[in-house]
């Protein structure tokens, strides 16, 4: 919920809040500033219900009911206890809640919240209670009833324009040609900019005369993105996008890196790529790390046998797919007899397996990165969608010196049921960090898979 000041001419308001903005951001009871904040005693049973669950949203869940508990030093959490920012929090324990219409169904805690919101807005006539809920089905109830519900605007990144690390420009043609020669070009004239931001310039008294540069904010001018021809590992960027997304990659001096797009824009192709060259051929970086959070697409198929390893295997496969292509790719560019056509270990092995061997790639899950320190490894977090703003902060804090960071994914493609497209951590890392000069970000836009792919991206 974003910071609400109440003036005087306002109704006051009361402001309750459901299980699932707790379990979201565990510190969103501090969003409220002076305000009433009511906790159900409903959501509390939720709460408790969660806390023994190994995952994050346990974690939130322990969090939450650990804050609630030094609240109680302050006073009474029934009658309402103060709070850092010169509000109020209180639990509802009420239990003499209004009747719900018959046709609304049996029991259910979401009903047993409805109860104590409109038991809440008979007992403060003088008071607006709104319910704040990430449930869309529970906004849906409230305005059946007439209560007032919003979203968790805390959650959202409030953006007219999704930020996308390119902009277009038109320059004199003169600019373009120092440019090329090698000439400083300051910032100036190209404001507004952010730090590490793509731009392309074409020429006002030529428009076929273009050039691709990037904004360098410490030394106040712009370099010249450089084509790569000679390709990573056999991947060769595209479109000007990929060309973009290997520049950032490829440098040192940044640290994190976001790539999203749409399926089938070689985000992760891309890093993977780049991540051998800067591990295996110029070792950089003592290991690539691979990493994704672990959620289904659909229903699961339950408990998996074998060791980790095993277990791991099904939700790894897209990585091990892009390995696989990369491994095959730089091989025809390197002719039959490349250096990297290894053919140790069984027939049957993949051609990265000697990587795996030796450390150089380790490929694992999100869940074991916490606590973790991170030092001198090139960390690519596929998915990244899927995580929440929290989550994304405790990878973003693993990193050790000399580590670089790349989060890869398509905010269109969310399966964790407590974010959005405007509040997953991808996106969230995306606006915080855009004027970072050690960030860089590219909205990747074209589908390179194949025709088809690209197709259903569009169509469907």
């Amino acid at each position: 919920m974003s910071s609400t000041r109440v003036k005087p001419s306002d109704k006051l308001k009361i402001f309750a809040v459901d299980t699932n903005v707790l379990l979201y951001d565990p510190h969103a009871l501090r969003a409220f500033d002076d305000n009433e904040v009511v906790i159900p005693m409903t959501v509390i049973e939720e709460i408790d219900r969660f806390k023994k669950d190994v995952n994050e949203t346990g974690r939130n869940a322990r969090a939450i009911s650990r804050f609630l508990d030094g609240l109680r030093e302050r006073g009474s959490l029934q009658t309402g206890v103060p709070t850092d920012r010169g509000g109020t929090l209180r639990v509802d324990f009420s239990s003499n809640d209004p009747k719900l219409p018959i046709s609304w169904g049996p029991e259910t805690n979401d009903n047993r919240i409805l109860r104590s919101l409109l038991r809440l807005r008979d007992e403060s006539p003088d008071k607006q209670v709104v319910f704040v809920t990430r449930d869309t089905n529970m906004r849906l109830k409230c305005d059946a009833l007439g209560l007032i519900a919003e979203d968790y605007q805390n959650a959202h990144i409030d953006v007219d324009e999704q930020y996308t690390g390119v902009a277009e420009r038109t320059v004199p043609e003169s600019m373009i040609e120092a440019l090329y020669a090698g000439q400083t070009v300051g910032l100036d004239d190209l404001q507004p900019v952010h730090a590490q931001q793509f731009l392309v310039l074409s020429a006002a008294e030529n428009p076929g005369h273009t050039a691709l540069a990037r904004v360098d904010t410490k030394k106040g001018r712009l370099k010249v993105v450089p084509r790569h021809k000679e390709g990573v590992w056999g991947i060769f960027a595209r479109n000007k996008e990929q060309l973009f997304a290997l520049d950032l990659l490829l440098d040192d001096s940044i640290s994190l890196v976001t790539l999203n797009g749409v399926a089938g824009t070689g985000k992760t192709l891309i890093a993977l790529a780049c991540g051998l060259k800067k591990t295996a051929d110029e070792q950089t970086f003592r290991k690539l790390l691979v990493s994704r959070p672990i959620f289904p697409m659909g229903r699961d198929i339950g408990f998996l046998p074998g060791d980790l390893e095993a277990k791991l295997n099904p939700w790894m496969k897209p990585i091990f797919d892009n390995l696989e292509f990369i491994f095959s790719s730089n091989q025809e560019a390197s002719g039959a007899g490349g250096r990297r056509n290894s053919t140790n270990g069984a027939a049957h092995e993949p051609e990265y397996r000697h990587l795996i061997d030796r450390k150089i790639i380790e490929v694992e899950a999100l869940t074991y990165i916490r606590g973790r320190s991170i030092p001198n490894q090139y960390l690519i977090v596929d998915e990244a969608q899927n995580l929440t703003p929290h989550e994304v902060k405790t990878v973003l804090t693993r990193a050790g010196e000399g580590t670089k960071v790349i989060l890869t994914g398509d905010p269109n493609q969310i399966d964790n049921p407590y974010v959005d497209a405007m509040s997953n951590g991808l996106t969230y890392t995306v606006e915080r960090f855009k004027d970072s000069p050690i960030a860089g970000h590219v909205t990747l836009r074209k589908g390179e898979r194949s025709q088809l792919a690209e197709l259903a991206a569009e169509l469907l």
